[in-house]
């Protein structure tokens, strides 16, 4: 009796234990294809997406849902009748439906219901329903991605962009709340028209998220002599959060991928900034929780072992490369600054940092010294952002 008893409860230790075992998922969430302004197929594209060894993908074209009957005119240049070709070849005269005339071609997309079976497996690849619900104020464009989004939101208005970003960011969350589905939206690119500030989203309710990088050609991230960087701008909403007693301001990387046939730092390419999540399962459920919850990273090509904060104590581990040197920078705000600083600086492939209670918040920024492939700026380093945390 005594020795089935240990046994029942070795295996309770089993199951807890595997039951409260998470995993690291790799995931854009920022991505376009034929149905909005990409330039490639979707199925084409969720290849690509597949065998560079990401678990999760959102299709967030703009202001629509690869749903309904859409026709795409494909371009005479044959880089694109090339490359339709070539989709017709992998997927068949079966599954390709198109026309020609004369020199006109046109295809109709798939929808994500079709081509999603294609390629998701249980805890290797999921595709995310999503949306980039994309307004405009005169000449200032104000882009939000709605991830596991379950129709389509349509672009509110506003007499300001803050207002403009509210009424859409609570058209988000209505949806949400409305179909009991955890519904996820990041305000995209911020310097693209060098259309929204610090100042606009310190004013919004609920803004929990935003592109800290992005890797279209136009979005200014570095800022310039008149405009903050996006990193400038993190640390600016989070040090007015924090005085308001509000959540902190949650930085992701994302490709906001359009070309997918020209190459280089003139073109909206894959492969240039993504997160990380830590959660149980590969679920639009599971991911949206630990993206809330701040276990994620960003980055660029910088991979963690370890992002660990316990007992005010931030604490990372890199996943090394060969050859490759990192600088592991602890940035933050000291009570009663207005502006981020290094707090602390470690050479090597771990540090950490014990949050004095004088720091409003910190966060790490691991940088190499390896260039990036195919970089969003020339002369690019691969780097990762951790998430800002504040002593408990």
């Amino acid at each position: 009796m005594k020795k089935i008893l240990l046994q029942i409860i070795a295996l309770l230790l089993i199951f807890s234990a595997n039951a409260q075992k998470e995993n690291w998922y790799k995931g854009n969430l920022h991505t376009h294809s034929y149905w909005s302004d990409g330039d490639e197929f979707p199925e084409m594209v969720m290849q690509w997406y597949k065998d560079h060894g990401y678990q999760f993908v959102a299709l967030s074209d703009h202001n629509i849902i690869a749903e309904g009957e859409k026709w795409k005119s494909i371009s005479k240049d044959s880089l694109y009748r090339n490359a339709f070709q070539d989709y017709l070849d992998k997927y068949g005269e079966d599954w390709v439906d198109y026309k020609k005339e004369g020199d006109e071609l046109q295809v109709k997309l798939k929808t994500l219901d079709e081509f999603r079976p294609l390629f998701e497996e249980p805890e290797k690849f999921k595709i995310f329903k999503a949306e980039e619900v994309t307004s405009y104020l005169a000449d200032k464009a104000v882009h939000m991605g709605a991830i596991n989004v379950q129709k389509v939101i349509q672009p509110k208005e506003g007499n300001t962009i803050g207002e403009l970003i509210q009424n859409n960011l609570d058209a988000i969350k209505q949806q949400s709340e409305e179909t009991g589905k955890p519904i996820l939206q990041h305000l995209n690119h911020p310097n693209f028209t060098y259309a929204i500030t610090a100042k606009d989203i310190i004013q919004l309710n609920g803004e929990r998220f935003f592109e800290v990088f992005n890797g279209h050609p136009l979005v200014n991230n570095y800022g310039d002599s008149l405009h903050d960087s996006t990193e400038e701008i993190w640390d600016k909403v989070n040090i007015a959060y924090k005085s308001m007693g509000k959540p902190l301001l949650l930085g992701i990387a994302t490709d906001d991928s359009h070309n997918y046939h020209k190459f280089g730092s003139r073109y909206s390419n894959a492969g240039r900034g993504w997160v990380v999540v830590k959660a149980k399962e590969l679920t639009p459920e599971a991911i949206i929780s630990s993206l809330e919850n701040g276990d994620f990273y960003a980055s660029t090509g910088v991979s963690l072992q370890k992002v660990d904060f316990k007992d005010n104590r931030l604490s990372i581990s890199v996943k090394p490369e060969e050859n490759v040197h990192y600088q592991i920078q602890f940035i933050g705000v000291k009570k009663g600054s207005m502006k981020s600083e290094v707090l602390k600086a470690v050479e090597g492939k771990e540090a950490s940092y014990n949050l004095p209670q004088n720091v409003l918040f910190v966060r790490a920024k691991i940088i190499s010294d390896k260039n990036k492939k195919n970089p969003y700026q020339e002369g690019d380093k691969e780097v990762a952002w951790t998430q800002p945390v504040s002593p408990e």
